[in-house]
C-alpha cells in the first residue's frame, strides 16, 4: 500500500469547538468536515475518542467550525492542534463569542464559521462521527480558507496522531531520503515539525540558511512550544 495516495485526498482546515454540561470550552484543528445534505443543511465531522473535545459534543450536543484563514500561523495551529484541553485553557488565548448553542466561536483567523446541533452519532472504531444540523452561519473577513494541502507542503505542518490523516512516518517512502543535505533537518519528537535549515524560521527571526546548531537557545518549536531539546536529527 502506497500511503503517499492518502494525501491525494483534498480537505480543508478547521476549529471545531465545544463545550461541557458545565459551560466549560475546548477545541481542536480537525480536517474532517463536510457538508452531508443541502436541505435540511447538514455537517459531518470526525473527532478521535482521546480528544476532550469529543467528549464535550457527546455531552452538549453542540460544536462549531470555524474555517481558517490560510494566512494563520504555525503558533495558532500548534494551540488548537498539538495542545490539550485537559492542560491547558485555549480559549483564555484567542478571541472568540458565545454562539446560540452556548458553545464558543474562535473568531481569530476565521473567514467564516458554523453552529451545529447533532443529530446522529456513529462509533467508527478509534473516532467518532457527529452528523448535525446547521443552525447558524456567517462570513467573517474574505480570504483564502487554508486547506491541507497548504498546510502540509507550504507550512510544512504534519497531522497530530488523534487525527483521521496520521501516518506512522516510518511507513512513508520520501523523495527527500535519497538527497544529500549540505545541513540537517531536525524534528521535534512532540508534534513532528520538521525544521529545514534550508527555509528557517522568518516568523521567530531565523534566517534561511540558519544550521540547527545555530539557532538560539530559547528558540522554541513554532508549532507545539517545545524547547530545542525536544528535537532530533532527522
Amino acid at each position: 500500500m502506497n500511503f503517499d495516495a492518502f494525501f491525494k485526498i483534498s480537505y480543508g482546515l478547521y476549529i471545531v469547538s465545544s463545550k461541557n454540561n458545565d459551560n466549560k470550552f475546548t477545541g481542536h484543528i480537525s480536517n474532517t468536515v463536510f457538508q452531508t445534505t443541502a436541505e435540511p443543511p447538514t455537517l459531518a465531522i470526525c473527532t478521535n475518542k482521546q480528544n476532550l473535545t469529543c467528549d464535550y459534543i457527546a455531552q452538549s450536543k453542540v460544536f462549531t467550525i470555524a474555517i481558517l484563514n490560510q494566512d494563520v500561523d504555525m503558533k495558532f495551529i500548534g494551540l488548537f492542534g498539538f495542545k490539550s484541553g485537559k492542560d491547558i485553557d485555549k480559549f483564555s488565548q484567542v478571541k472568540y463569542k458565545v454562539g446560540k448553542t452556548g458553545a464558543p466561536v474562535v473568531i481569530d483567523n476565521t473567514i467564516a464559521y458554523f453552529e451545529c446541533e447533532v443529530i446522529n452519532t456513529v462509533d467508527v472504531g478509534t473516532h467518532m462521527m457527529f452528523v448535525a444540523k446547521i443552525v447558524e452561519s456567517e462570513m467573517l473577513q474574505d480570504g483564502e480558507p487554508l486547506t491541507y494541502a497548504n498546510y502540509r507542503m507550504i507550512k510544512k505542518g504534519l497531522s497530530p496522531k488523534t487525527a483521521p490523516t496520521y501516518i506512522d512516518k516510518s511507513k512513508l517512502k520520501s523523495k527527500e531520503q535519497n538527497e544529500e543535505k549540505k545541513m540537517a533537518k531536525y524534528v521535534c519528537t512532540v508534534c513532528g515539525y520538521v525544521y529545514d535549515p534550508a527555509i528557517g524560521d522568518p516568523d521567530s527571526g531565523i534566517k534561511a540558511g540558519t544550521a540547527f546548531e545555530d539557532i538560539p537557545d530559547d528558540w522554541v518549536c513554532p508549532t507545539c512550544g517545545v524547547g530545542k531539546d525536544s528535537f532530533e536529527k532527522q
